[in-house]
């Protein structure tokens, strides 16, 4: 540098500032990324889960009814009584699931437009993270005070928002593109009214990242937050975990009922009498046929021959799977139940549990399905035949 260069001065003041803001627009920026990626898991954890777990918590409330009533119809117990009115109440009360269904077209072709399209269980990707993070720092409406811009760039920035709940990226990078001309709102470096817009707009993110910590734990303390935090990464694995556990106890409460009905003439009798003398207390409900339980077979009694639904993750796929079976993750088959071969169909997954779901959802819409106990574990031990996704040594993940 010569003796005449002028020298370069910066303010201290508004260069700590400049460094602040910029770090703490990354912190905010890396916050709302997470806390909409957490919205999006867990709206989409939510539906997979009253889909296909909302069958077998109706069933067990069910059950739960009926073993009421049949204690009730046997002690004769106004308590008892009081109890079984109360269950199948609540019973009664439950919402159609069928209806809930019904109302989320399968077919994007026919779909009504009136009824809002539920959202498609994705996780969006690094690509759609970073697309998403830097059309928010470029296009937030809070960046101008014009509320002509602040109202186009709201406009925008819903539809950047509805392109990442869906993980769309190449929408986001149509939408990143569109963007690229749009006018900034923020002073240049060298204008008068910097600092005082570097103190603004610092005040404004640390209230943005408070109202967005909130939000996260607000998320993770629903009841849905709650469960998706137990496995995180493997969420589908959690809902088959879940679904054995409500097999096993529908199964338990299906031995008591049975063991309340096989005795239960003399006793209904009896009650019935003490009703006859001033009791108004309901019969109870012993239909057990809608509850039997569920289509299964063994490994190794399945045809050779038989359409085979495989329900696992790409990767337990890709790992190991029968050759011919049709490959349709458990999270995809409410959306792509149209894809499913008329006729029996039989049901796979790891060890049954994730298939079991599937069956129970596919024989509520009058399907045939059969469930194969112990899944492909107990496929691979009857010594059935398996392929990997790459020629090598197929294995069940």
């Amino acid at each position: 540098m010569s003796a005449d260069s002028p020298v370069q001065w910066t303010d201290p003041e508004r260069q700590w500032l400049e460094e602040r803001v910029a770090a703490t627009e990354l912190a905010w920026l890396t916050l709302e990324v997470d806390v909409e990626t957490l919205r999006v898991e867990i709206d989409n954890f939510a539906l997979i889960h009253h889909q296909l777990l909302g069958p077998l918590y109706a069933r067990l409330d069910e059950l739960d009814a009926l073993v009421a009533e049949a204690v009730a119809a046997r002690t004769g117990d106004a308590e008892d009584h009081r109890r079984a009115a109360e269950a199948r109440r609540q019973v009664d009360e439950l919402p159609d699931l069928d209806a809930l269904l019904d109302s989320f077209p399968t077919d994007p072709g026919q779909a009504d437009p009136t009824r809002p399209e539920p959202p498609r269980r994705v996780r969006p990707g690094k690509d759609a993270q970073r697309i998403y993070r830097d059309l928010a720092r470029r296009a937030h409406p809070d960046l101008t005070t014009d509320q002509a811009e602040q109202q186009r760039r709201s406009a925008f920035i819903a539809r950047v928002n509805e392109a990442y709940a869906h993980g769309d990226s190449r929408a986001l990078e149509e939408l990143a593109e569109e963007w690229s001309t749009a006018p900034e709102a923020a002073p240049a470096p060298d204008a008068p009214d910097r600092l005082g817009w570097l103190n603004q707009r610092l005040e404004w993110l640390t209230g943005k990242i408070t109202q967005l910590a909130t939000e996260q734990v607000r998320l993770e303390n629903t009841a849905m937050g709650e469960l998706l935090r137990l496995a995180p990464q493997e969420p589908d694995r959690l809902l088959e975990e879940l679904a054995e556990q409500l097999l096993a106890k529908a199964a338990e409460r299906q031995a008591e009922l049975a063991r309340l009905l096989s005795g239960a003439g003399d006793s209904i009798g009896d009650s019935a009498g003490a009703s006859d003398n001033g009791g108004d207390h309901p019969e109870p409900q012993e239909n057990l046929t809608m509850f039997t339980q569920l289509p299964s077979t063994d490994a190794a009694s399945v045809p050779a021959d038989a359409p085979l639904l495989d329900v696992r993750e790409q990767d337990e796929w890709d790992a190991g799977h029968v050759d011919g079976a049709l490959h349709i993750p458990i999270g995809q088959v409410v959306a792509r139940i149209d894809e499913l071969p008329d006729g029996k169909l039989y049901v796979l997954c790891r060890v049954g549990g994730r298939s079991a779901q599937v069956v129970q959802y596919l024989l509520q819409q009058g399907r045939e399905a059969v469930n194969v106990d112990g899944g492909m574990f107990a496929w691979e031990a009857a010594g059935r035949p398996m392929v990997s996704g790459d020629g090598r040594d197929a294995f069940v993940l």
